[in-house]
């Protein structure tokens, strides 16, 4: 016979902890599955992993381990700080800090055999000099701007540091690259103008491997491959293309606990703003998650728009009314009694309502809502090895 506690457990493990309010478990089986289905799609070039803002919000140090064992040995993070939490976790991999190199921070760069990606003439020139000081070859990317208008030396100012080769003889370059800004869109023509600007550009530099491609780009072919490709919300199960099938494993799965339950008759309204006002008889669930959790505040439902739907076991349950801080209120009225009860989980994220389903929605992006995970919420990572350890 089913408990009540055992009830409570539908959809989480049952070694969550009691006062758990919300719970996001990470599939680490289906990261490594990810990358290694990027790492076949690359063909002869080398995959690394893209680990900045803590992993997209997944933790650095299991994602990096998890990676790791799967074969990976290059990662590129945003901060020296990441790098620095990167280096404790893999000390043989080659690690790029995509900030470039920060004024008079050389020394925190070297000290942690990290390499900056420098992406302006400047950083350049600091960079050798340094080396040059030191008397050490250190390696560093070289950026170029093909288009995007962001990061990455400008044509002229290719041209100026082409003039003067001693400069690259006073460290290693390592990787020359640049970003696709439209890699999501397959047909786009800017894909293939970026690229024939990289041919162009890279040829005035001294020789070196060579990287272009995303999570979009690694999927666009070998003439975007190079030597290296750096995927990133593909690895987290998020889709490269956008209007396409998504063939990665779902990687996250957000749910949150029943706090209360309650039943609301017709015209009665529910959450801030009365947004939601009710069309038939109804019982609402109020679940502990909101936005201070990561959920994005524009998935809430209306009478108009119902929200996304959760689940409970296999009974779908739409949001209502406003997403707040720390609630979001879910339509049970379908359920049946045993399994919407106080203390039982909702799903909120996962197989059935993914990533892209809720970005979609409230029209974003998959690495926005990934990076807003809260630290809150308790994490489980499910398919770690021996050589991971237990988190």
């Amino acid at each position: 016979m089913t408990t009540s506690a055992n009830r409570r457990r539908i959809d989480v493990p049952p070694s969550v902890p009691a006062d758990a309010r919300a719970v996001l478990r990470i599939d680490l089986t289906a990261l490594r599955a990810n990358w290694a289905l990027l790492n076949k799609h690359s063909g002869t070039a080398e995959c690394a992993g893209v680990i900045k803002a803590d992993a997209y919000g997944l933790g650095l140090e299991p994602i990096a381990r998890a990676l790791t064992e799967e074969g990976c040995r290059t990662f590129f993070v945003a901060t020296l700080e990441e790098g620095r939490r990167a280096r404790s976790i893999q000390p043989g991999a080659a690690i790029y800090i995509l900030d470039g190199l920060l004024p008079d921070a050389e020394a925190h760069y070297a000290g942690f055999d990290l390499r900056p990606v420098l992406s302006s003439e400047p950083e350049l020139r600091d960079w050798a000099a340094y080396c040059t000081k030191l008397g050490r070859h250190l390696p560093a990317a070289v950026q170029i701007d093909t288009g995007m208008n962001r990061l990455g030396l400008r044509a002229t100012e290719v041209d100026r540091i082409a003039a003067e080769p001693e400069l690259f003889r006073a460290f290693h370059m390592a990787l020359v690259m640049s970003h696709l800004a439209c890699a999501d869109e397959q047909g786009n023509p800017m894909n293939d103008a970026q690229r024939l600007q990289f041919d162009r550009l890279r040829a005035k530099l001294p020789t070196a491997p060579a990287s272009l491609s995303n999570s979009g780009g690694t999927f666009l072919g070998a003439p975007f491959h190079y030597d290296l490709v750096r995927p990133g919300i593909a690895v987290y199960g998020g889709r490269a293309f956008e209007g396409a099938p998504n063939p990665m494993a779902p990687v996250v799965r957000l749910s949150a606990r029943i706090l209360q339950l309650r039943d609301v008759a017709v015209g009665e309204a529910v959450g801030y703003g009365a947004t939601f006002k009710a069309t038939r008889p109804s019982r609402i669930a109020t679940i502990a998650c909101g936005y201070a959790d990561g959920f994005l505040r524009a998935l809430s439902g209306s009478a108009a728009h119902p929200g996304p739907a959760g689940y409970i076991g296999e009974y779908p349950v739409p949001v209502v009314g406003r997403v707040s801080m720390d609630l979001i209120t879910v339509d049970v009225t379908d359920v049946p009694m045993p399994l919407a009860e106080r203390g039982n989980w909702v799903e909120v994220m996962g197989g059935r309502v993914t990533l892209d389903d809720l970005t979609d929605r409230a029209g974003t992006i998959g690495y926005e809502l990934l990076a807003r995970l809260s630290k809150r919420v308790h994490r489980i990572y499910e398919g770690q090895t021996p050589m991971g350890g237990s988190s």
